[in-house]
């Protein structure tokens, strides 16, 4: 209202005032609607198959017949672990060689094992002989048990 205020007094009269502001308002609309509309439209246009994120535009989507089942693409979560999980296949060939190996290592590992255990049997054989003093009726019983396993 002030503006309109001042504008009479500048020897306009208020229905050209409203006039020319309205003419205004509805040029900036028409430049909005305009700027929105180019905007949907370039987004709405269908891009060449290569170049698209999506397998399918919308159009084609709609041109598909009724009994046909839509096909999803993939998601982004099933993708990555599609790819993580997928090992490359090998050989049967491989695959025994690999089979043999470790066995061979669990033998080796088993040998291993006897070993130690022979050995630290040994060892309490050898400080139950070594002891001076007169062994007690378990050291007695644990060092007749050790001398029949040898």
């Amino acid at each position: 209202m002030l503006l309109l205020a001042l504008i009479k007094i500048k020897g306009h009269s208020g229905n050209e005032l409203v006039s020319s502001m309205r003419q205004v308002l509805m040029l900036k609309l028409v430049v909005i609607i305009v700027s929105i509309s180019t905007k949907w439209l370039s987004l709405n246009t269908p891009k060449p198959a290569g170049n698209s994120k999506r397998k399918e535009t919308c159009s084609q989507a709609s041109s598909n017949s009724v009994g046909d089942p839509e096909v999803r693409p993939e998601g982004i979560k099933a993708a990555k672990a599609k790819k993580k999980n997928s090992a490359p296949l090998r050989s049967l060939s491989e695959c025994q060689t690999v089979w043999e190996m470790k066995k061979e290592d669990l033998l080796m590992r088993k040998e291993d094992l006897l070993i130690k255990e022979r050995l630290t049997k040994l060892a309490i054989l050898d400080t139950l002989l070594a002891k001076k003093d007169p062994l007690t009726e378990p050291e007695e019983a644990t060092k007749n048990k050790l001398l029949a396993l040898i």
